[in-house]
């Protein structure tokens, strides 16, 4: 009689599906570094040293490299014809406003960063997502940025060893210090609007610890954006997460507006965190055109410099890097030399004021109207299309809600922080990213979106 013997134990092997789900979201290593490098410190290069080049901006390389090999080595079509288009027609209004320069050469540099940042960077982020999944490896990696520069920033605070503000160190400014003011309380407000979305709807098959981690994160992510005292960021932060919630739907809206205005008397009222300067700040807000302060006086007199410029030029603008060449020509005398900076490590140095502190006002004096009608129309073109599939994927009910929430609310702060910042410093590059994640979910073919 033959023996039934028992069959051997299967190999233990990744499962497929882990590995299927590895393959497609390993291109994406390279942005996700470009996400979290920002917050390493950048050493001051010597006189003799190589170009001072952010490791993020490296990785942010490394990801369009690979972008374009993958590409050749697949030999799929790159963008859609949309995408191509939107993404695109922002170079036009940079090379124009490059080869119609004083100087091309001195504007050279400019387009490239322009390029990079603007083009390049979004249409990699576009191309190396592949589903729901790779957008939420990008934005958790905005929430764990977040999270590690709102402990920091809440450490300088308590500690007193923050950046100087009105004669005390007290100012959250996290790794990249007061030579970047606002760099943590840009973080910080990602990592909050991306949290308050998976707070709002979570994807299915989520783990139900999920949901109330997320409403915790953004709640805690309030501090160190309150400890930051910054007023432009607290307001972009504001109208997005409003917007977020009104597309929610009105009784959750109301609900979590409850939940956010209760959690804030808690935190500022209730322990005190600040609430004495946080209040002076906030009623600053109020005093912007009649009393407005030092630092409002002096955006103001940039603003002016900058419409100046344009009125000079108006079809092409000044050129790419042209703003602080031709700031003498147009700046009031009341213009101050430059802002102070100290505390968070730094010995006190004045910083040059070299743009306008508003991005909108920036592209229309170094590139004219042709410029920024092509940047404004591909950035309105990528909102409107990811508030409407964010209405879309709400009323049939798809599984990535929570990507379109994070998405508009994203795209949303961008646009309005733009009002009182431009470009520049280690954050520049989550511009990219930031456009890159609202023109996959206005942009990409529906199939990819749906696949949660």
């Amino acid at each position: 009689m033959a023996v039934a013997y028992p069959a051997a134990p299967a190999a233990r092997t990744v499962p497929r599906a882990a590995a299927d789900r590895w393959r497609h979201q390993w291109p994406l290593l390279p942005l996700v570094a470009a996400v979290l490098l920002p917050a390493v410190p950048v050493p001051a290069a010597g006189p003799a040293a190589w170009p001072d080049i952010p490791p993020a901006d490296i990785a942010s390389g490394i990801a369009v490299l690979l972008c374009v090999g993958r590409l050749l080595y697949l030999g799929r079509r790159p963008l859609t014809a949309a995408a191509a288009l939107v993404l695109g027609i922002p170079a036009l209004g940079f090379a124009v406003a490059t080869v119609t320069a004083a100087d091309p050469s001195a504007a050279l540099p400019g387009l490239v960063r322009y390029l990079q940042v603007f083009v390049l960077v979004p249409a990699a982020v576009f191309l190396l997502i592949r589903d729901a999944r790779g957008f939420r490896v990008l934005t958790g990696a905005l929430v764990l940025l977040a999270l590690v520069q709102g402990v920091t920033g809440v450490h300088q605070y308590v500690t007193g060893t923050g950046a100087s503000y009105r004669g005390e160190e007290i100012r959250a400014v996290g790794t990249f210090g007061p030579g970047d003011i606002m760099g943590m309380a840009t973080v910080v407000a990602y990592g909050l609007l991306v949290a308050t979305a998976h707070a709002l709807r979570t994807p299915r098959g989520a783990p139900s610890w999920l949901r109330p981690c997320a409403g915790v994160t953004a709640v805690a992510l309030t501090v160190p954006l309150a400890l930051s005292f910054s007023r432009g960021v607290w307001i972009a932060t504001a109208a997005a997460v409003v917007a977020v919630l009104v597309l929610t739907g009105r009784r959750q809206a109301t609900r979590s507006l409850a939940v956010l205005c209760a959690a804030g008397v808690v935190l500022v009222g209730g322990f005190g965190i600040g609430s004495g300067m946080i209040s002076q700040r906030l009623d600053s807000v109020t005093e912007v055109a009649s009393n407005p302060d030092r630092s409002v006086s002096d955006r103001y007199a940039l603003w002016g410099a900058a419409a100046g410029m344009w009125n000079e030029r108006p079809a092409t603008g000044v050129g790419l890097k042209g703003f602080p060449v031709h700031l003498d020509g147009h700046a009031p005398i009341g213009l101050s030399a430059g802002s102070d900076t100290e505390g968070a490590g730094q010995a006190y140095r004045k910083q040059a004021l070299l743009s306008p502190h508003n991005m909108y006002l920036l592209v229309l004096a170094e590139q004219g109207l042709i410029g920024l009608t092509a940047v404004l129309g591909s950035w309105a073109a990528i909102l409107v299309g990811a508030v409407r599939r964010l209405f879309l994927a709400r009323s049939r009910g798809h599984a990535a809600v929570d990507c379109g929430l994070a998405a508009v609310g994203l795209m949303i702060w961008q646009s309005v922080n733009f009002l009182y910042a431009d470009i520049g410093g280690p954050t520049t590059v989550l511009g990219g990213v930031v456009l890159g994640l609202a023109a996959w979910w206005a942009l990409a073919e529906p199939e990819q979106v749906r696949a949660a």
